[in-house]
């Protein structure tokens, strides 16, 4: 590979995928002590850069290769960036995506035409069935990472970032199979070789970072995570060549700290990103990164989230941020008791969202019931001066993690 074949992948896929904006944050930069730029991949069609390499891929391919159709494998992002390739060309492809994909990325695979089979636990196993697959019906497999069209393609974030921010110090990709850091690395590197290229994968799936430790790719135990498109057991040959020679390190967070991240994009920046996305803005923000007073770009590499999940984090992220309280209160059972905790919490201006009073359960002796009681709050101090009134005016009461 070389910057030739980026530089092409990029004039071959214009007016088809998107210039993807790099806007700067204010409130990252104030945070990290950075100035710091966004590459808004979650905005890119299909919802991820993924569509960059799965659509130069194609378009290198003969049309003989393709008459027969295209097999992939993907724990969604990609599976969405070969549909829609694959719809725009005219070409019919299945996908195979492990049974634990978010629906939301299932469902659009198979609005983009694509029919899908949900194979494997994790993304290595529906990998393989995917090869074997391919084999049976003669189709052509376009490989998620380790690819030199795949990886040109995605290489194409790192020359708009150049374009958008000439004077750029350092770049943060997100590291699964490898594809994107690959290409964004050698593209940038072969401009200016000074400029930093940063990898982040969470601690759930280091094997990147495990490869380049053990001099191979090696493969991983994957534990469970909410940045399912980096969860790549084992990375690709030819993508760790690259790393190997052009990123200058890789780092690791944890699932707290991209959620988090997550939810203050989404908060501060009106910014829906998935995990794997927010991998790399937490890797600054929490000190993994170590960077001062240099210009950062961070590329934000998808935004598929799947609604049921982002409701979970939203109330994760109040409960931390001392927004919402739940307390289960013992009172006694007459008149007048529930009434005094109501208004003890009214009066301290927290707002009640629910109320449920039961007189009878395991630990519910005769003559008490246990309320439990759900309130929105200003921050921790808020919720201490709640517990002290209300352990002051005799109640039992225990806070609910």
């Amino acid at each position: 590979m070389s910057l030739d074949d980026v530089i092409l992948a990029r004039e071959k896929m214009k007016g088809i995928v998107h210039t993807t904006p790099l806007d700067y944050s204010k409130t990252f930069s104030n945070l990290s002590n950075n100035e710091v730029y966004l590459k808004l991949e979650n905005l890119q069609k299909t919802g991820s850069f993924k569509v960059r390499g799965s659509y130069n891929k194609l378009i290198s391919l003969p049309s003989e290769k393709l008459q027969k159709g295209v097999v992939a494998a993907s724990a969604g992002n990609h599976a969405q960036g070969v549909a829609y390739s694959c719809q725009m060309l005219g070409i019919r492809c299945t996908i195979v995506m492990p049974k634990g994909a978010p629906l939301s990325k299932v469902l659009a695979t198979r609005q983009y035409g694509a029919e899908v089979i949900l194979e494997g636990a994790v993304f290595d196993e529906a990998l393989a069935f995917s090869l074997e697959l391919k084999d049976k019906v003669g189709a052509t497999f376009i490989h998620a990472f380790d690819d030199e069209a795949v990886i040109a393609g995605q290489g194409t974030v790192g020359l708009e970032i150049l374009d958008q921010l000439p004077d750029v110090e350092v770049i943060v990709c997100p590291v699964g199979g490898g594809g994107l850091i690959a290409g964004v690395a050698l593209a940038v590197k072969e401009k200016n070789p000074d400029i930093k290229v940063y990898g982040v994968q969470t601690l759930a799936c280091p094997s990147m970072k495990q490869s380049l430790t053990e001099k191979r790719p090696v493969a991983v135990e994957a534990a469970p995570t909410m940045a399912d498109g980096i969860a790549v057991q084992k990375p690709g040959q030819k993508t760790f060549e690259i790393i190997r020679n052009y990123v200058d390190d890789i780092f690791c967070v944890d699932e707290m700290e991209i959620a988090r991240t997550m939810l203050l994009v989404l908060e501060r920046n009106k910014l829906l990103v998935e995990g794997s996305g927010a991998s790399p803005l937490a890797a600054l923000l929490y000190d993994k990164v170590k960077l001062s007073g240099k210009k950062v770009a961070v590329v934000l590499s998808g935004g598929n989230v799947d609604v049921n999940f982002i409701s979970r984090l939203i109330e994760r992220g109040l409960v931390e941020s001392g927004r919402f309280a739940h307390f289960i209160i013992t009172l006694k059972d007459k008149p007048g008791e529930l009434q005094r905790v109501l208004s003890s919490v009214t009066e301290l201006n927290a707002n009640i969202q629910s109320v449920n009073l039961n007189r009878i359960g395991k630990h519910i002796y005769p003559g008490f019931a246990q309320l439990e009681l759900s309130v929105e709050t200003k921050d921790h101090e808020h919720i201490e001066q709640l517990e002290k009134k209300l352990r002051k005016q005799g109640f039992q009461l225990q806070m609910e993690e």
